[in-house]
């Protein structure tokens, strides 16, 4: 049985899930912690898939679902993208993470998403289910980062899905929300 909880980001949260994002992302803490700033104002914000993970009442991981644009022939459409998922270091590696990434993905399926895409280690997303994005006609608009491997840009299919939906294959746009 696990000793944390998963419930919607509130407000009063926010200054400690800055401090769980400067603590897990060491390398780009301030700009991964202004970005969750800069998407809580933007058009991106999904405030029922922007969860916390609480242990002891202290908030010790976080994850949003938020929103990017797919170009294509058939139009733009926009998709579920998960960034970021965060847990404080002490607390890794004890099922919080990937408790918050099933959690998110059950809400994204809730409000009737196709998918939810992703860039993030393949060996980690790929044990929650998730698959190379290029697989399913997605691509980036830019390189993936130098961090990443090329099947870091990935995708897990929800019910909603259907492969015939051409609104659904193209290239993905991040809103300059991302910078």
């Amino acid at each position: 049985m696990s000793d944390w909880t998963i419930r919607p980001e509130r407000p009063e949260d926010f200054p400690a899930i800055r401090k769980v994002l400067v603590a897990a992302f060491v390398d780009d803490e301030v700009a991964v912690a202004d970005g969750v700033d800069r998407i809580r104002e933007s058009w991106i914000y999904r405030p029922a898939t922007s969860l916390v993970a609480e242990s002891d009442g202290e908030v010790v991981g976080h994850v949003m679902i938020t929103g990017c644009t797919v170009i294509s022939d058939a139009g733009r459409r926009t998709i579920a993208m998960l960034t970021p998922l965060a847990v404080s270091p002490e607390r890794q590696r004890q099922g919080i993470g990937s408790a918050l990434v099933r959690a998110a993905l059950a809400g994204a399926e809730e409000a009737g998403e196709s998918l939810v895409m992703l860039e993030g280690s393949p060996t980690y997303y790929g044990a929650l289910g998730f698959v190379p994005a290029r697989k399913h006609g997605l691509e980036l608009d830019h390189p993936v980062p130098d961090w990443a491997p090329p099947d870091a840009v990935q995708v897990y299919l929800l019910p909603a899905y259907d492969p015939a939906d051409q609104t659904l294959r193209g290239v993905i746009d991040y809103p300059p929300v991302y910078g």
